[in-house]
């Protein structure tokens, strides 16, 4: 069971509750960037060499099989001890095929979740998806579509209609020598208990060449983002929609800042605005990434205006976490502290922590 149902003797959603006891559901939603999660079979059509047995990482089927277990402790453990099982819902990132996530539902931690996919293949030249999994018994999606970023490197001097949001296909890709072949955002539409929601999952572009240079590439993927937010407002001006995802960029970013025009303070967030809780984390110093020692937060999960409306007695957001326990991170080494991700030595995990968000609802 992925929820549990407890009471607060506090303040909820500035709601005073004073002293009588309130029943909540709660459900726990994830995002978890899984980090070269490939298998060891040599794909000619992607460019998987280097996580093969012979490639630079010797990627044998044992060390596969490890990251599968690796992975699923994680999932099966995000937003403990709140709520004590795993993620309804958990968006995921750098995944090489549909064929992985297969294998990481079945494993002996996540299969009596009974986990449901949404996956598509993107042009990325490393061959690395965005996917969402849900437990089925809670979340039923109605419709899901994988919506390209269609990018040029050289200051955008051609430009491509992007494809309808809500479209159910994507088109052949056109090559083009000065095509950027990034990450889709994969947009997920269902039912999370009888409540209408709208997931995009998300991995924008890197930083490859330099935060400065590779800035623009980040700014079109806001801008889809936000075109995508809009579409659906467009058809109910109380959607509930959260994007989440690493986005290669902090919450101060222009691309999340300026462009989602994402707010850090409930109070801030217009009729039709978005809400960006991990922008307060941010500020007191945590990470979800580290980077010559510098921490970021680049993976986060931010959210319409009606997740947080008191007037709501729907779903709402409660709190966010970042997911870093002990056996996460380096202990020793030059990067000592760190996420602990796969070495030549060692079957890591990431090196992102996954975040997470409650959504809670009072039972009448």
């Amino acid at each position: 069971m992925s929820f549990v149902r407890f009471y607060f003797l506090v303040l909820l959603f500035t709601i005073p509750i004073q002293s009588q006891s309130k029943k909540y559901t709660i459900h726990t939603v994830a995002f978890y960037n899984f980090e070269n999660f490939y298998d060891s079979v040599d794909d000619p059509i992607i460019n998987d060499d280097e996580w093969t047995p012979n490639g630079a990482q010797h990627w044998t089927e044992e060390k596969y099989q490890q990251k599968v277990k690796n992975l699923a402790r994680v999932i099966s453990e995000i937003g403990t001890p709140e709520n004590p099982n795993a993620p309804t819902i958990i968006g995921g990132g750098e995944i090489e095929n549909r064929g992985v996530l297969e294998d990481l539902i079945k494993d002996s931690k996540l299969q009596s979740y009974d986990f449901g996919i949404v996956h598509f293949d993107s042009p990325d030249r490393r061959g690395i998806d965005v996917a969402l999994l849900y437990q089925k018994k809670y979340f039923r999606p109605t419709s899901f579509s994988s919506i390209p970023l269609i990018i040029y490197k050289k200051a955008f001097e051609k430009k491509e209609e992007q494809n309808d949001v809500l479209n159910d296909s994507i088109e052949t890709k056109t090559i083009n020598k000065n095509r950027v072949f990034t990450r889709d955002q994969l947009l997920v539409s269902g039912f999370l208990e009888g409540e209408e929601i709208h997931i995009i999952v998300n991995h924008w572009p890197s930083r490859s060449g330099g935060e400065k240079a590779s800035s623009p590439f980040r700014e079109a993927a806001a801008q889809l983002n936000r075109k995508i937010i809009d579409s659906l407002q467009n058809i109910n001006p109380k959607a509930k929609v959260i994007t989440m995802g690493d986005f290669n960029d902090g919450p101060l970013n222009k691309s999340v800042k300026n462009i989602l025009e994402a707010k850090a303070k409930k109070s801030e967030v217009s009729e039709f605005g978005v809400f960006n809780p991990f922008e307060e984390m941010a500020d007191k110093g945590m990470g979800t990434i580290a980077y010559r020692d510098s921490w970021n937060v680049f993976d986060q999960i931010i959210m319409t205006e009606p997740f947080i409306n008191p007037e709501s007695s729907t779903y709402k957001f409660w709190k966010a976490g970042i997911f870093n326990r002990a056996y996460l991170i380096q202990t020793t080494g030059r990067y000592k502290g760190y996420p602990l991700r796969h070495s030549q030595k060692e079957v890591g995990f990431s090196d992102h922590f996954p975040v997470y968000i409650y959504l809670v609802k009072e039972v009448r």
